[in-house]
C-alpha cells in the first residue's frame, strides 16, 4: 500500500506532504477502530522485545525520532503503528515559525532529506497541554502505551548567553508530561546552537536539569549530539554529561557534510539525514560506547532491519528512525522488529540488550 501512496505523496512539496501525513495520523489517532487497524497492519507486539533503559520500560527498542511530530498531535496513531517510543519536538519555550520556506527537501537518489526547519513549533506550554490531554484520555488501546519523550531546543530569539534560562523554561513546562526529556544542542538550523556542545556552555545548560530534578522530581534527561563532532569533542561532551547527571545520549542529529551525494538538492543548506548518515552515525555510536556506559539511542541512517540490528550489536540500547520512515513507510516498523527478533533467535539470547557485542558471532 505505501509504495502506491508514496508515488502520489512524493509528487507534492516535501513539507506539504509532511503536513498531510501528520494530519491524517492525528485524525486516525482519535479513532479506536483506526488505531486497531494500524496496530494489526504494522505493529509487531512481542514481550521479548522489551527494553529497560534509564528507569523506563520500552515495549520494543524502535522509536520515532524527534522532528516528525513537533507539536505532539499524532502520538496515539504513531504508537499504534508499533513504535516503542515517540519523541516529539523539538519544542522551544517560545512559539516560533521557524525558518522561511522552502526548508525541507527530498534527496531521492540518496534516500535522504535536507531540512532547515528551524524548530518551528507552537511552544512548550501548548505541547504540555496537548500531552496532558492525551494522558487523561488514555488513547492508546489496543496495545501498550508508547514511551513519550520530549526534545527541547533553544528559542531562536534568545541570545546564547541566556540559553540556560530558555532551556529551563521549556523543560519546566513539559517536565511533568514527558516520560523522558532530550536536550537538543546539536541542530544545525538555529544560529550558534551547536556551540552549546562545548564544555563550558554545555555545563551551564545541563546545570539547569539538576535544578529541575530537585524542584520538580526525578526525570531522565538525555543529551542529543551532532555527528560532526570529532573524537575530542565527543569525549568532552560525554564527560560533561556524566558530571551533570545525564541519563543517556542520543546519537546523532543531522550532519552538515555532503560527501558522495547524487541529488541536485545536495546543495541546499541545512541538516542531512537518512542513508548517507549511516556510516558516521555508527562510528559515533561505537566511539560513545567506548567512552560511556550510559544508555545510547542510535539514530541516523537506520533504514532497514540489517542496519537496526547492527546498531544494537554495536552497543545501542534503543533505536530511532525518521528519514527511513519517510522512504520506507510504516512497514519499516515491523521489518526492523522482526529482524531484531530473528537476530535474537540466531544468537540464542532473550532480550535486544543481549545483542551487544555479537557482531560476527
Amino acid at each position: 500500500m505505501y509504495p502506491l501512496a508514496k508515488l502520489a505523496l512524493f509528487r507534492l512539496d516535501a513539507e506539504r506532504t509532511h503536513e498531510l501525513v501528520l494530519g491524517g495520523l492525528a485524525l486516525a489517532g482519535r479513532s479506536v477502530l483506526a488505531r486497531r487497524w494500524l496496530r494489526g497492519a504494522y505493529a509487531l507486539p512481542d514481550p521479548r522485545l522489551r527494553v529497560d533503559a534509564f528507569g523506563l520500560a520500552f515495549p520494543n527498542p524502535l522509536g520515532l525520532a524527534a522532528g516528525l511530530d513537533k507539536d505532539g498531535v499524532a502520538v496515539a496513531a504513531l504508537g499504534a503503528l508499533g513504535f516503542g517510543s515517540v519523541e516529539v519536538g523539538s519544542v522551544t519555550a517560545l512559539a516560533q515559525a521557524g525558518n522561511p520556506a522552502p526548508r525541507l527537501f527530498r534527496l531521492v537518489e540518496d534516500e535522504a532529506l535536507v531540512n532547515r526547519m528551524g524548530f518551528n513549533n507552537a511552544g512548550a506550554a501548548a505541547l504540555a497541554a496537548r500531552l496532558a490531554r492525551y494522558a487523561a484520555a488514555e488513547p492508546w488501546a489496543p496495545g501498550p502505551r508508547p514511551v513519550v519523550g520530549v526534545n527541547v531546543g533553544k528559542s531562536r530569539v534568545v541570545e546564547l548567553e541566556d540559553a540556560p534560562d530558555d532551556y529551563r523554561a521549556a523543560l519546566g513546562a513539559v517536565w511533568q508530561v514527558a516520560d523522558y526529556l532530550v536536550v537538543n544542542v546539536s541542530s544545525p538550523n538555529t544560529p550558534g546552537l551547536r556551540s552549546l556542545q562545548e564544555r563550558e556552555p554545555l555545563a551551564r545548560v545541563l546545570e539547569v536539569t539538576a535544578g529541575l530534578r530537585a524542584t520538580l522530581g526525578a526525570k531522565p534527561v538525555l543529551l542529543k549530539l551532532s555527528p560532526d563532532l570529532d573524537d575530542a569533542q565527543l569525549a568532552d561532551a560525554v564527560a560533561t554529561a556524566h558530571a551533570h547527571g545525564v541519563a543517556g545520549l542520543v546519537a546523532t542529529n543531522t550532519t552538515l557534510l555532503r560527501d558522495g551525494l547524487r541529488s541536485p538538492h545536495a546543495v541546499e543548506a541545512g541538516g542531512l539525514s537518512g542513508r548517507p548518515l549511516a556510516a558516521r552515525a555508527l562510528a559515533v555510536l561505537e566511539r560513545l560506547r567506548e567512552l560511556s556506559d550510559l544508555p545510547l539511542v542510535s539514530v541516523g541512517g537506520v533504514h532497514d532491519g540489517a542496519t537496526a540490528v547492527a546498531r544494537l550489536q554495536a552497543g545501542a540500547d534503543l533505536l530511532q528512525v525518521y528519514t527511513g520512515f519517510v522512504y520506507r513507510g510504516p512497514g519499516l516498523v515491523r521489518e526492523v522488529l522482526a529482524a531484531v527478533l530473528a537476530a535474537m533467535e540466531r544468537r540464542g539470547v532473550e532480550r535486544p540488550a543481549d545483542l551487544k557485542g555479537t557482531a560476527g558471532a
